[in-house]
């Protein structure tokens, strides 16, 4: 019976896979990376991972990295990928394509307010973390909204899913991240109204079994950058 209550949505976020910036360090954003070799693999190896799993509709952010991600899942499922530019990564304008040396070197007045981690702050050219935050929640409203048969797999980037870990536990949004967010890892979320998507609920986080025996993964950790000030 329709009591006027919207159905749940399952989302399965996928971080995308490693790239040869990720193992350097570098600030990505919205510059158009590819996977590296390992990526490639991550990604074979999610799409067998995932073959079985009751997935109606794949969506991913239209940068090359989420694309080459989703493609072994997208043949494995038997289903198109649509793209949107909602899921990109966090723009962090004059940063991007840098290491965090090279940032404090050339903008050391911007690294240093970047470095208080403030929801309103962000590098010149870029995006704060509220803007991002707003961005993110209702890209995933209107996915849960305009795919409510779901389950849907969303492949997108590590910001977005610190996006979600951050809201679920009612983190805020000051300060580093926090979470465990790795490549290609898979992580379970469930919306019970896109009106409402801030009410969303953590199923899993961070499944990895399907990477093991890659070898460990860039370890990006926001807080080592307090040291570096």
């Amino acid at each position: 019976m329709d009591n006027g209550r919207s159905m749940p949505t399952d989302l399965i976020l996928i971080r995308h896979g490693e790239t040869d910036w990720n193992r350097e360090l570098r600030f990505q954003g919205h510059i158009d990376v590819p996977l590296n070799d390992t990526g490639h693999e991550q990604a074979r190896r999610l799409g067998l991972a995932l073959a079985h799993e009751l997935v109606r509709h794949i969506v991913c952010s239209d940068l090359l990295r989420t694309q080459q991600t989703a493609a072994p899942a997208a043949q494995q499922l038997g289903l198109p990928v649509r793209t949107t530019v909602t899921l990109r990564e966090q723009a962090f304008g004059v940063g991007e394509g840098l290491r965090a040396e090279e940032i404090r070197e050339k903008h050391p007045e911007a690294w240093d307010g970047w470095l208080r981690f403030e929801a309103d702050r962000s590098l010149p050219g870029g995006e704060s973390t509220r803007q991002f935050h707003v961005r993110v929640m209702q890209a995933l409203a209107d996915i849960a909204a305009q795919y409510a048969d779901g389950p849907v797999l969303v492949v997108t980037h590590g910001g977005v899913l610190d996006m979600v870990w951050r809201t679920v536990h009612g983190l805020g949004l000051d300060g580093p991240r926090q979470s465990d967010i790795p490549n290609a890892g898979i992580n379970r979320i469930r919306i019970d109204d896109p009106a409402k998507p801030e009410a969303l609920v953590i199923v899993g986080w961070a499944e990895t079994a399907h990477l093991q025996g890659l070898g460990p993964q860039p370890s990006y950790d926001q807080r080592r950058h307090l040291k570096l000030s």
